[in-house]
């Protein structure tokens, strides 16, 4: 017995073509930026007039939805697999305009030789060129006479045969008639499964691809305005990492410059930080996961299609109101107070420039932990408090690196039954214990990983607690952050290279301070117990080499803030490695203490 849950059918180009124009097919695609290079349509097309196989397209017609009034309506098929090549070929070979990743509408002009029969990319040099046809989308061009244009050609190029021409030129006409093959998922698969194929097709199960399939499900959807939603998205995204593309908007999309959500994203164009630039899956995953109280995208590209969870069938009234939250999901994400104060709060934990910002999921948790908050009417300065906690706990236990969705899953829904205050004062004790930071988290920082969550966690640190930069008399870690800084090794890098030891020894984060970089360079590869005896002769009233600091105390103070020993300034310089486990404890102590005070 066959276990097949899709057919597989020959189909004309031209056929394919004329589906997505009458909205047969939905290309979702066409909506948003077209990634491919002008030569992967040149390519495409060349396969095609070769007789080559282009791959197969995969459709899904949306679910049977039951309506208001009892009725029922067959959804459009939803191409999952084969947009970008669809909309290559509507590009080239119909002439229509594209997005590209700027959001700048562009022709794709692809040129073809047909003394050569050779495909290229048209360019000024071509377009001078006699010997090509500058835009193959002429040649399709229903209007255009094949005769007059085999003849204006032939006198453009003299010694051309007639007939050559027109066999040539007629032989591109018919690559609309080549078939490519159209795999059309069972109509009655469900969503979990029809998701899984397309994670499968798409990017061998990255965790985008749940993401990808939400938005094709909301761009196809114009009944309830998914196709305004999801340009509010993409805009979104676009404008917090482009600014300058405002006036792209304006100019060139008015209808949505008048859509109610234009006027509510604009702020974001005059914001200079850049701490937060979520793309759309991370704007989904705190609009779904905060309105809805569920946490897998799966979910959602089920809701949008009307899935009752409890009769397995499909009902537009679901789906009606599956996109209502969504919409407000999404109003309240670009909602300018909302989006400044979770950058506010993870500023005033000490995360004050994108570099400190290790985990987009923590940070999307973070944003959905705050807009819970508001929703329950916790207390501003209460909420500001728990926001910042959960985010630093869940980067230093690295809570959303593993499975994300999961964890969102399940947090969201012990926030739903237990409240956000309560759940997430309960989970922090368990999770940061007394011994998490005496016994695991030395040992976790034994890592030469500068992108290390705990060496950004001791730099939020630094900044929170006002520390100076390493043998900086003024000069504050939060200054160096914000302009320039330098890592700098305690056992300088060269000297511990002279000693033998491998990179990924002396690069160890317990062997990095934040230093000035004349600092640095005054220190060069000084043996420690060199450089830290003079530092000793400084603060006796011997000339300054190493910043400005010539008060004895100030000194000690300034090394206990970097996690050093004073005793170095005695003599006391131990083996390296019994340094390293030293500041590791010393670093998890300061880490400690400045979550005391989130």
């Amino acid at each position: 017995m066959s276990t097949q849950r899709y057919s597989v059918t020959p189909h004309p180009v031209e056929t394919l073509l004329a589906w997505v124009k009458s909205g047969e097919i939905a290309i979702p695609e066409i909506q948003r930026p077209f990634v491919w290079e002008a030569t992967r349509v040149r390519n495409l097309l060349d396969s095609l007039y070769q007789g080559f196989p282009v791959g197969y397209l995969i459709a899904w017609r949306n679910p049977t939805v039951k309506l208001k009034d009892g009725t029922h309506s067959a959804g459009k098929r939803i191409l999952i697999d084969g947009q970008q090549r669809v909309t290559a070929l509507m590009a080239s070979l119909l002439g229509v305009e594209v997005l590209t990743e700027d959001y700048e509408t562009v022709q794709i002009r692809i040129a073809f030789n047909p003394q050569e029969e050779k495909f290229e990319v048209s360019n000024p040099a071509i377009r001078k060129n006699s010997a090509w046809l500058p835009d193959v989308a002429q040649v399709f061009n229903p209007a255009n006479s094949v005769f007059q244009m085999v003849t204006a050609y032939c006198a453009a190029n003299s010694g051309c045969s007639q007939d050559l021409i027109f066999k040539v030129i007629e032989k591109l006409r018919g690559i609309v008639h080549n078939h490519v093959g159209v795999i059309e998922l069972a109509e009655d698969l469900d969503i979990e499964t029809v998701t899984e194929i397309f994670i499968r097709v798409n990017s061998t199960g990255a965790a985008l691809s749940q993401a990808d399939f939400a938005m094709s499900k909301i761009a196809v959807n114009e009944s309830y305005g998914g196709n305004v939603l999801r340009k509010a998205i993409d805009y979104f995204c676009h404008l917090a990492v482009a600014p300058e593309f405002k006036a792209k908007i304006e100019k060139g999309d008015k209808a949505f410059v008048a859509s109610e959500f234009y006027g509510k994203m604009k702020w974001i164009c005059d914001v200079n930080d850049d701490i937060y630039d979520p793309n759309y899956t991370d704007m989904l995953r705190v609009a779904f996961t905060s309105e809805f109280g569920r946490g897998k995208l799966q979910d959602l590209v089920a809701l949008l299609s009307g899935r009752n969870f409890e009769t397995k069938q499909y009902e537009d009234v679901i789906a009606e109101d599956s996109f209502k939250r969504l919409k407000s999901g999404i109003l309240a994400f670009i909602n300018q107070t909302h989006f400044d104060r979770i950058t506010m709060i993870l500023r005033s934990a000490g995360f004050i420039t994108s570099d400190l910002v290790s985990s987009q999921n923590a940070l999307n948790f973070a944003y959905i932990v705050y807009l819970r908050g508001r929703k329950e009417k916790v207390a501003p300065a209460a909420l500001e408090q728990l926001v910042r906690r959960w985010y630093a706990m869940s980067v230093l236990r690295g809570r959303y690196s593993g499975s994300p969705e999961s964890q969102f899953d399940f947090d969201i829904r012990q926030i739903d039954e237990r409240g956000v205050a309560t759940y997430v004062e309960s989970v922090i004790p368990n999770e940061l214990p007394e011994s998490f930071w005496t016994g695991m988290l030395p040992q976790f920082m034994d890592t030469s990983s500068i992108k290390s969550p705990y060496f950004l966690c001791y730099k939020a640190a630094q900044v929170k607690l006002g520390d100076k930069g390493f043998l900086s008399r003024a000069i504050t870690v939060t200054d160096l952050l914000l302009n320039r800084a330098d890592v700098h090794h305690v056992y300088p890098r060269q000297y511990l290279k002279n000693l033998g030891l491998s990179s990924a020894t002396y690069n160890q984060i317990a062997n990095y301070v934040i230093a000035q970089n004349e600092i640095n360079i005054a220190v060069g590869a000084k043996a420690p117990n060199v450089y830290f005896g003079e530092l000793a002769q400084q603060v006796s009233g011997y000339p300054a080499r190493y910043g400005g600091i010539v008060d004895r105390q100030q000194l000690v103070d300034n090394l206990q803030a970097n996690c050093l020993s004073p005793n170095m300034l005695n003599g006391e310089i131990k083996d390296f490695r019994e340094f390293l486990e030293e500041r590791r404890k010393l670093m998890a102590l300061k880490i400690k203490c400045w979550f005391e005070t989130l």
